[in-house]
């Protein structure tokens, strides 16, 4: 048996042709495989619904990895051992027929299996099903679920009890790639290694926190999935309502796995449900991105839609250490940049000494960026040079740390690399438990309740702005700019 912990012998790769598996899974994989990471004797296994042998899986990986590798990652000796790993078996997941031919291609796991399943949310069921009847769900097989899992409360139990009903919760690895992010782990490390940080991580101190996650792009062929699903599923669900709860979370007692979800869950159950004027959706219009001519969503999808790529919401936790303290999220496609962060925003300090002369003051702010550039930036305030007695000026000023440069000899990895090696060697930490996600799907279902009892429309934006003008009054209405 292989138990939590220890390294599987084997991984079975569903959706083993699609577009995530070619960008993002084969590369890491890739990955891990050259910098010997991985086990030698690891055995890959893809399936899909396309038939194919097993060279001509190979044949399609090789073609990937010329395509999405960064050319300094291409070893010769690496890219000629690497496709020696796979192997390939079509299967049809909505029959339990094939399933069996399946176990036969995947063979013995007596040393240990490791499933990462990406697969549209109706055929989970099916899909476990078929895993437990070829003998592909035992003791030493551990499974990875790609998102979505469900799009409500309901259909997220339904699936998750599907998968219940065969592996228990210390064998399923929900997968969320943000918390795979070196930047947002490092979230915990300035946190809780740095006494810094700490002592101030509280409503004393603090007097709001923005998140943002900005796209420039707009459905990049996803166009059936994201009108079903819109912004708040898609993107506040899962990675921004993580970035919340590893932001506001207690300190843990460990960093394992069990710990660091107890903590997290506190924050996502004290989530305070929103009243009506503290959300704003909005729906690109025409617009112009990095000086191009974009079109409405409404022609990108070739009809007319309520569905919203934007989202500002105005969030608290109730508990004592964030009482009062609003929590700014927003997220949206075709807006003016890509970027990811976290802006912690501190009070001023209680008495400015240098206002007779002239001092002005600034509350400190921490910004911490995820992408496309990894940094913390602390804004503090200093004195600028000069001589004049009679008058003080005070500017802010950064102290950057940028991680790319400070880590410069260090390979940066892709999400997906720490999560597929996490799930190999049977490490929970930066997967997503089940209470996890049904506290995340409470709080959506209702605001979206809300929103059907509204009936408003989302709000029109021009391509290439930072969304509605309603979300700038989101904040600007408690004295708080949007970090741009």
């Amino acid at each position: 048996m292989t138990a939590p912990g220890e390294t599987s012998a084997k991984l079975l790769l569903f959706g083993a042709t699609g577009d995530l598996s070619r960008r993002m899974l084969l590369p890491s994989l890739y990955a891990l495989h050259a910098d010997g990471l991985v086990p030698d004797a690891l055995q890959i296994i893809g399936t899909a619904r396309s038939e194919m042998s097993d060279e001509e899986f190979r044949q399609m990986a090789r073609d990937a990895l010329e395509e999405y590798l960064p050319d300094d990652r291409k070893d010769a000796d690496a890219l000629a051992s690497f496709p020696d790993r796979l192997s390939y078996q079509a299967l049809d997941a909505s029959t339990i027929e094939g399933f069996d031919v399946l176990a036969e291609k995947v063979g013995d796991t007596s040393g240990g299996l490791s499933i990462f399943l990406s697969t549209a949310p109706f055929l989970f069921e099916p899909t476990i099903k078929g895993l437990k009847s070829a003998g592909l769900a035992g003791d030493n097989v551990r499974i990875g679920l790609e998102k979505p899992l469900g799009n409500d409360l309901a259909s997220s139990r339904e699936i998750n009890d599907a998968v219940a009903a065969v592996f228990p919760e210390d064998r399923i690895f929900r997968i969320d790639h943000y918390l795979g992010k070196e930047t947002v782990q490092n979230l915990m490390a300035l946190r809780f290694a740095n006494m810094l940080f700490e002592p101030v991580w509280n409503a004393a101190h603090i007097e709001h926190v923005q998140i943002t996650i900005s796209e420039t792009v707009g459905l990049e062929g996803r166009a059936g999935f994201y009108d079903d699903t819109g912004a708040l599923r898609d993107m506040v669900q899962n990675h921004m309502l993580q970035l919340l709860a590893l932001t506001a979370m207690e300190p843990p007692s460990d960093f394992d796995s069990t710990a660091i979800r107890d903590e997290k869950v506190k924050v996502l159950r004290a989530l305070r449900p929103l009243q009506p004027d503290q959300s704003v959706r909005g729906q690109y219009g025409d617009g112009a991105v990095g000086g191009q001519s974009v079109g409405s969503y409404a022609q990108d999808l070739e009809d007319s839609s309520k569905t919203e790529t934007f989202v500002a919401l105005k969030a608290h936790v109730d508990n004592w250490r964030w009482q009062g303290v609003p929590f700014y999220l927003r997220t949206g496609k075709r807006l003016t940049e890509r970027r990811s962060e976290i802006v912690v925003q501190f009070r001023c300090v209680p008495h400015n000494i240098f206002a007779q002369r002239g001092g002005q003051l600034q509350a400190n702010t921490l910004v911490i960026r995820l992408q496309p550039e990894e940094y913390v930036r602390l804004l503090v305030m200093a004195k600028e040079p000069g001589l004049d007695g009679e008058k003080v000026t005070l500017r802010e000023v950064p102290l950057d740390l940028s991680l790319s440069q400070a880590f410069a000899g260090k390979r940066r990895r892709i999400a997906y690399e720490r999560l597929l090696l996490d799930l190999i060697e049977g490490d929970q930490t930066l997967f997503v438990r089940r209470d996890e996600v049904e506290a995340q799907w409470q709080w959506i279902d209702a605001i979206r309740a809300g929103w059907a009892e509204s009936g408003e429309a989302p709000k029109s934006y021009p391509a290439g702005s930072w969304g509605p003008s309603a979300a700038i009054a989101l904040t600007e209405r408690d004295g708080v700019s949007w970090n741009e």
